[in-house]
């Protein structure tokens, strides 16, 4: 099959590699139809090299029509159309029946102390061949896939693999209160879906701050209040001037370890991304440091009391928290990766219906032959780059 394989820091190569296999009961054979490009997968082209093997196939965001099933699987067949959640999950173990079903006990990656097993991304979470091809094995396959109904577009029903599952979280854990207020840093795909999903909830006021025009304007036309973060303007004193003076009820942070801003952490990744692979690991096991710049602004812009929502990856080990103002503030922290199973059926209606604009959500749709300049495309926010979905072509019978 053809998929998109990891090479190196900011090398990515689409090749012909083994078609996957059943290897245990559990497990299920998907052709992929759709498969997305995901802002976390940055990091893996470049800050979180270390943790990547040569040949590793990328991607966490697909849906397709399953070929065939385990012994063990009955809730799928062969025929069915599906999407993957992200995280591989067993659904029955403390954590999954919990809700918390990124830290299934069943898939827990516990050589590496991390939590459950992810699609395509890196040994951290288990090594686990990626979406981002013609075909993908899927552990644990009778409880992950999502059946979802033949007739509407792919494009209705992919983001239920990773976007909508973790803007929703995001905004569940920013606790806006009824008719509240909420700023969205970074308005990427999980800033943009969030503040979609924050006015579809009720928030009065959804602020977007972001550095890329264009997609400053695409939240504009949803309705949101936009600030533009490169303007030599004090974001601050805008927000807080939109929020009667004190700052919003809840934050999101939806950016991560990318910020702009923070040079010695910039410094120090650029450190991490040229040292030999087995002394970067150690170092970003142990001593990591993040560029802190969007988490620090979001303790700043948040009013005393609030809730500051983390859903930008982060990774450092070693990172300085201003603990006296989160102290002083009272602010409440909440994070992690989306638990996705445990909001599909608030986001199933919403799927249906399509008052997030689901179908328009993706800026380019392209042949999965093209994702080395997608991913070169998206990490240098050219030519408009918020959403991509690839398309594998369909082998020939």
């Amino acid at each position: 099959m053809r998929a998109a394989v990891w090479h190196g820091k900011r090398d990515v190569r689409v090749e012909t590699v083994p078609d996957p296999s059943l290897k245990e009961p559990t497990d299920a054979i998907i052709e992929i139809t759709t498969t997305g490009l995901c802002g976390s997968d940055l990091h893996l082209y470049t800050i979180l090299g270390a943790f990547m093997t040569e040949g590793d196939i990328l991607g966490h965001e697909g849906m397709g029509v399953v070929l065939e099933v385990g012994s063990d699987v009955t809730n799928i067949a062969p025929g069915d159309r599906v999407v993957v959640p992200f995280q591989i999950a067993c659904g029955h173990c403390f954590m999954c029946t919990s809700g918390l079903q990124t830290q299934c006990e069943t898939t827990q990656v516990r050589e590496h102390g991390t939590g459950a097993a992810l699609f395509g991304y890196s040994k951290l979470y288990g090594a686990v061949a990626g979406a981002q091809a013609e075909y993908l094995r899927v552990p644990e396959a009778d409880y992950g896939p999502i059946k979802v109904p033949e007739g509407p577009v792919d494009d209705r029903f992919v983001y239920l693999s990773d976007v909508l599952p973790t803007a929703w979280q995001a905004v569940e854990y920013a606790s806006i209160p009824p008719g509240g207020s909420v700023a969205v840093l970074g308005l990427g795909p999980i800033g943009d879906m969030a503040c979609r999903i924050a006015l579809h909830r009720g928030a009065e006021r959804v602020i977007g701050i972001d550095l890329v025009p264009e997609r400053l304007e695409r939240a504009r036309q949803r309705g949101v209040d936009v600030v533009d973060a490169s303007s030599n303007g004090d974001v601050v004193s805008e927000v807080r001037e939109l929020t009667a003076g004190r700052g919003p009820d809840a934050v999101i942070d939806a950016v991560g370890m990318e910020a702009h801003g923070s040079p010695v952490a910039h410094a120090a990744h650029r450190v991490v991304s040229i040292l030999p692979d087995a002394l970067a690991e150690r170092l970003m096991t142990r001593a990591g440091v993040d560029r802190l710049a969007a988490l620090h602004a979001a303790i700043e812009l948040v009013r005393r009391g609030g809730t500051v929502s983390i859903v930008g990856v982060y990774g450092g080990m070693t990172d300085p928290m201003p603990m006296m103002t989160l102290f002083d503030k009272q602010i409440q922290l909440r994070m992690g990766q989306a638990n996705v199973r445990r909001w599909v059926d608030d986001l199933m209606p919403l799927v249906a219906d399509d008052p997030l604009g689901l179908e328009d959500f993706a800026t380019h749709r392209l042949p999965l032959e093209q994702a080395p300049q997608a991913y070169a495309d998206f990490q240098a926010k050219r030519d408009g780059t918020v959403k991509v979905l690839f398309k594998p072509e369909p082998r020939a019978a």
